[in-house]
């Protein structure tokens, strides 16, 4: 049962709205619960791929290495969800905010490639992107689009040994360019919407925290509360994302028109 004081109504919407009005550098980060609403399963959910794959065996750059072939059987479902899956009205909010001159900058955990669907432009992708791939052997890159999921492990073309999505496993560093650029951004905002992220996986979480260090109000949009709720973070409203963005954009435009 979720309290008062942890979530507020989906009516703070108005609150969001005039708070976001009222900045200059806003910015959202975003994880797994932002594309769901797309057909994407979180993770850690009940339908996820951890519920049937374990991280430890799946999960893991040494799981990888020691076996590729193994771990390219979750790899090829998850392929496969991110490439039928469509931007839903979330991702389109965030892309319609930065059209505004609202929004400056979508920091996202996820690997989909929804949010440039969708039109935003300024996104940082904090644990790289399925789109692209890797050879492990000679490093050569290649698109995922040309690429077949029928026929796994794909193969690098150049030497034939086995290519890795370039998404950021257990045990792999940050690329070093998405962490300083996402560093930089949270602690330059005034304003962070959290959008569908349990905030449990680290070093993901110490985004909001340090934009709430250096000043930053907090917003949260997610189902239930998380542990930024009444510690990090402002206020919540707890709410589909696809229902509660595309309702604070319009509230937004009202503002806007307004003055």
């Amino acid at each position: 049962m979720i309290g008062e004081s942890e979530c507020m109504e989906t009516d703070s919407v108005q609150r969001a709205a005039e708070d976001l009005f009222s900045v200059q550098n806003a910015i959202a980060f975003t994880g797994a619960g932002i594309s769901v609403e797309s057909g994407i399963p979180d993770f850690r959910s009940a339908t996820g791929l951890w519920s049937r794959y374990s991280p430890d065996e799946y999960g893991t750059i040494d799981a990888f290495r020691a076996d590729p072939i193994k771990v390219w059987k979750m790899l090829g479902e998850m392929m496969a969800l991110v490439i039928q899956a469509q931007p839903n009205p979330a991702h389109v909010g965030l892309a319609d905010l930065e059209k505004m001159g609202k929004l400056q900058t979508v920091i996202t955990q996820n690997v989909d490639g929804l949010h440039q669907a969708a039109g935003s432009q300024n996104v940082i992708e904090y644990h790289g992107s399925s789109a692209t791939l890797s050879c492990i052997a000679c490093g050569h890159g290649i698109s995922a689009e040309e690429v077949s999921m029928d026929n796994l492990p794909p193969k690098c073309p150049e030497c034939g040994s086995v290519l890795k999505p370039n998404v950021v496993f257990f045990g792999e560093p940050i690329p070093f360019d998405a962490h300083s650029r996402a560093m930089e951004a949270a602690r330059t905002c005034d304003l962070v919407l959290v959008i569908g992220t349990s905030a449990m996986v680290y070093p993901a979480v110490d985004i909001p925290v340090t934009a709430k260090a250096s000043g930053a109000k907090i917003i949260e949009m997610n189902l239930e509360p998380t542990p930024l709720t009444n510690r990090v973070s402002d206020y919540i409203i707890c709410g589909r994302s696809g229902e509660v963005l595309p309702r604070l954009v319009e509230n937004l435009k009202h503002l806007m028109n307004r003055d």
